[in-house]
């Protein structure tokens, strides 16, 4: 018998939040090693509780969950999902527009698969979260890479993003609040990249997962709700804002002319009905979760965990020579950047390995999230304050003199 062999789609396919260097963590930690895991987002793991209204909501209610609901989903789930996104401002949406999925993960494939012709493109940004470049490649699509600048507090480059649309481009990617940045993009920015959408007939991607995760004041506009003419489709799920990882309860909400997305929308029909539905308990927690804003916003205000250990983190950060970074506007993630002549850095997989090694801390290269270059990671700040302070300083120690050969 012939050896079985990997497809041809799964070439450019990674995921190094849980890829080589993870594994190589998890053996370490079979062999009695203690590894700090700043790789995943993932709050359960560092003592984030279920919120109380998600509790409450669960109890005697099991029974409803026991069989298959619509393909769409419950009703009342896509109510409340409805509801929130007009207290968004998005415009003209019924729960006929919603379609819940297993994760945002599930619900981004079905997004893209009905969508992508072999060789169409999709904008999608660098750095980026790289479910969607996968999720472009796994459809049959490329995903082209446009920059987010640093300088410009990681905000898309709006000449960059002009100077790769081509007739093949089919739509654009928004992650706002962004990862692994971790930034907010203003409304005028927003405006900016639904105007090119209109020029050339894009559909738009709006990942909004971390809109209830923003601090410093500052408010999250969705961008289907500026660009009401334009067709979008945003998704968002309870995931982080509620700590509900393992629930996987993600969904997506299509906006704009009806008539422009009648075709496409029923691919995504095809495809949830071919799944039956999505799990039906995490689905009875969406209508108590999305009513409670006090369990995101208690985390993000001063004296909130995610707000303090963002501040923790980033104190330590700044005593580091040879260290810059964003302070991050929203969601738990920093995305420092290495001054590569300083440590000689020209495999930022091999720095991430050396610091496993030397510390014990797992984090993902800036590779992991198409980035070009190898002089930027990610750090989770999900640790308590005081474990990240000391996180920190191992890593400021290890990177005194640390140079790559």
């Amino acid at each position: 018998m012939n050896h079985i062999k990997c497809a041809d789609r799964m070439q450019y396919v990674h995921s190094d939040i849980r890829g080589a260097l993870f594994t190589e963590a998890m053996e370490m930690q079979e062999r009695g090693i203690e590894i700090l895991k700043l790789n995943t987002g993932n709050p359960a793991a560092f003592g984030f509780k279920l919120p109380k209204s998600i509790e409450n909501a669960l109890v005697g209610q099991e029974e409803k969950g026991v069989g298959y609901c619509d393909f769409r989903g419950m009703p009342r789930a896509r109510e409340a999902i409805c509801e929130y996104g007009r207290r968004k401002g998005i415009q003209g949406i019924t729960p006929e527009d919603i379609f819940i999925g297993n994760g945002v993960s599930e619900v981004v494939s079905f997004a893209l698969t009905p969508l992508l012709n072999p060789g169409d493109e999709v904008l999608v940004p660098a750095p980026s979260y790289s479910l969607w470049g996968n999720c472009v490649y796994l459809a049959g699509g490329r995903p082209v890479f446009y920059v987010c600048d640093e300088s410009a507090h990681w905000y898309p480059d709006i000449r960059d993003i002009r100077s790769k649309v081509t007739d093949r481009t089919k739509a654009i990617v928004l992650i706002n609040p962004n990862n692994p940045t971790g930034v907010l993009y203003p409304e005028e920015l927003l405006l900016q990249i639904a105007e090119i959408a209109r020029e050339h007939h894009l559909l738009v991607f709006s990942d909004e997962i971390y809109d209830r995760l923003v601090m410093d004041g500052l408010e999250h506009t969705s961008f289907a709700a500026l660009a009401p003419d334009l067709p979008v489709v945003t998704t968002n799920g309870l995931s982080k804002s509620h700590c509900l990882c393992g629930y996987r309860c993600g969904w997506m909400v299509i906006s704009g002319p009806g008539g422009l997305t009648k075709e496409y929308r029923q691919g995504i029909v095809q495809l949830t009905s071919m799944r039956l539905c999505s799990n039906t308990l995490a689905q009875l927690v969406i209508p108590a979760a999305l009513e409670d804003m006090e369990t995101p916003f208690s985390m993000v205000r001063p004296g909130g965990r995610i707000y303090e250990q963002r501040e923790a983190a980033a104190a330590e950060l700044e005593k580091i020579e040879g260290l810059t970074f964003v302070k991050n506007d929203a969601a738990f993630y920093l995305f420092p950047k290495l001054d590569v002549k300083r440590f000689h850095i020209t495999d930022d997989k091999r720095f991430a390995g050396d610091l496993l090694h030397a510390t014990h801390i797992l984090l993902v290269p800036g590779s992991g999230f198409d980035w070009p270059e190898p002089d930027h990671f990610r750090i989770v700040m999900l640790p308590q304050a005081e474990e990240l302070r000391h996180a920190m300083r191992k890593m400021g120690e290890f990177l005194d003199g640390y140079r790559q050969k």
